[in-house]
């Protein structure tokens, strides 16, 4: 089996509401979301994605689709996070995402990993599947997420 490594960046809000630091007030990131796919190489003569895992730009679409365009300029707020959800509902057209669990870099990213686990697999009959899912929240702290 091979795998491939798609990047694409978007931009979101968060807090920590129990943070003994700065991160417990609103803030965002420009988030870096890199997902890697494990398969069997395609090998069907004319096809499109012929000799690939999965052409660079499907991964994309369904990552976009999915993940990306739901969570770009969004708010993602703890269910259990009362005040800043109520605060958010009050601001006409806000795009808030609520998320079951706090949303630290880990926990998003195996949200993230759980969303997309399911988008990619075996999408051709080739044993494709998300095997690691890695979410920079800024340049210098990561968390990833490994399908082993």
């Amino acid at each position: 089996m091979i795998t491939i490594t798609r990047k694409l960046e978007f931009d979101a809000g968060h807090r920590i509401p129990d943070h003994k630091s700065q991160c417990r007030n609103l803030h965002g990131h420009r988030y870096t979301l890199e997902i890697t796919l494990q398969g069997k190489v395609i090998e069907l003569e004319g096809n499109s994605d012929n000799g690939m895992i999965m052409d660079f730009s499907d991964v994309k679409v369904l990552a976009k689709q999915h993940l990306v365009d739901v969570w770009d300029h969004a708010f993602l707020v703890y269910e259990q996070d009362h005040a800043v959800r109520e605060f958010l509902q009050s601001l006409p057209g806000h795009k808030t995402v609520i998320i079951s669990r706090i949303p630290t870099v880990e926990n998003l990213a195996q949200t993230a990993f759980d969303i997309l686990k399911a988008a990619y697999r075996d999408r051709y009959g080739t044993g494709l599947r998300l095997k690691k899912l890695v979410l920079h929240e800024t340049p210098n702290c990561w968390a990833e997420v490994n399908d082993e």
